[in-house]
């Protein structure tokens, strides 16, 4: 079994931002994609024929569920956005959730 490392990049500007519009800090931010419940979603709204993005809905390490708006660039996670989850993006985490429960379940 291969582990691989999950590698992060910020635009140290954007990260001061996004903590202070919406009080996610970059290891709250990152906490995301090790959740194993976390679903994840193509983000064709954001995305360009030069950069695909994709949307995480997880449990961060504050046990908040957040939306996390990244794209992936040389083979690390360039995080563009991390906000709290909205009322119908934690209802579509808590379905999936509760989806990938009962597969694991039944394996």
């Amino acid at each position: 079994m291969e582990l691989k490392t999950i590698v992060f990049e910020w635009d140290q500007w954007n990260a001061q931002k996004n903590e202070m519009k919406h009080g996610v800090s970059i290891l709250e931010a990152e906490s995301v994609f090790y959740d194993p419940a976390y679903t994840l979603f193509k983000d064709e709204r954001h995305s360009t024929d030069s950069e695909k993005r994709l949307i995480l809905y997880g449990k961060s390490l504050e046990n908040r569920v957040l939306m996390i708006g990244f794209t992936l660039r040389y083979h690390k996670i360039r995080i563009i956005t991390a906000r709290m989850a909205s009322i119908r993006e934690r209802k579509t985490y808590e379905s999936q959730k509760k989806i990938k429960h009962k597969e694991e379940n039944h394996e």
